[in-house]
């Protein structure tokens, strides 16, 4: 049985500051160890679970967080950017199930270091009318190959918001959001105790745990992607794309013809961004 795991960081148990995510000091240091050993809480839960082979995709910031050489043995690592379909690189269909660990919640929502894909760039994004944020974006491109996500670890919030996509799956609360970057967490090894029990769970029940689908539009088209930015100069470097569409000063609409054309153009406009930090 074939698992996959993509791995952030905001959504660890202990980890509420910005400098605990970005690298190039010892409190990000110390939060790489925590999100790499709930990682190998969750790889534990998912062989106990009985899955056979493992892939972890690093799917937080530069993407070279996770510490190579203490993942367990029994998982392969994805690590580097960019890379085809992002934050699911590497996931294919015939895997049993996906496990997002350590995720948070999506822009301008309440939880912990809330933000989807691009803090600086996007302040919402909406895939057929429906607000999503990384997990919902990523969970409905796997549920488009017929893959589950059979598990979500992360703070109260991010729980809360994740329920009515994925009734189903497995949800792990690691701390209590107090604020943006305030929280009250359990300690590290009882968050690696729930992720891991809870994995076990899940793979168990993977089979009878419906793959996520974004609703078609009324009019069977494709779909569309609305992405508001966070100031008019972002949606001015949007529109220069050609297909792109100014619905007013900071969103634009861009036509996708699947969720990995739509992760496409996320990952796209994050990158531009860039040009205006």
């Amino acid at each position: 049985m074939k698992l996959y795991i993509s791995a952030d960081i905001e959504g660890v148990a202990g980890v509420v500051s910005q400098q605990q995510v970005t690298p190039g000091n010892p409190e990000y240091e110390r939060a790489r160890r925590l999100m790499t050993a709930e990682v190998n809480a969750a790889i534990e839960g998912a062989l106990e679970g009985g899955a056979t082979e493992i892939l972890v995709n690093d799917s937080h910031g530069p993407m070279v967080n996770l510490l190579p050489d203490e993942i367990h043995p029994a998982a392969e690592l994805i690590l580097g950017r960019p890379k085809p379909i992002g934050m699911f690189a590497g996931l294919e269909p015939d895997a049993a199930g996906v496990m997002c660990v350590g995720f948070h919640t999506s822009a301008r929502q309440y939880g912990i270091l809330a933000h989807t894909t691009n803090s600086f760039a996007f302040g919402r994004v909406r895939v057929n009318g429906l607000e999503l944020g990384e997990a919902g974006n990523y969970g409905a491109y796997a549920g488009e190959i017929g893959v589950p996500v059979i598990l979500l670890t992360g703070d109260d919030r991010f729980a809360a918001e994740m329920a009515p996509l994925f009734p189903e799956s497995e949800r792990v609360v690691v701390k209590q959001a107090l604020g943006q970057r305030a929280a009250r967490s359990v300690a590290p090894t009882v968050a690696r105790d729930r992720i891991r029990e809870a994995a076990c769970r899940a793979v168990r029940r993977a089979s009878s745990i419906p793959p996520f689908r974004v609703p078609p539009q009324a009019d069977g088209s494709p779909y569309r992607l609305e992405i508001e930015m966070n100031s008019p100069a972002l949606a001015d470097l949007a529109a220069l794309i050609p297909v792109s569409e100014r619905l007013d000063p900071v969103t634009v609409r861009l036509p996708a013809a699947s969720m990995a054309a739509v992760l496409g153009w996320i990952n796209t406009l994050s990158a531009m961004s860039a040009a205006l930090r």
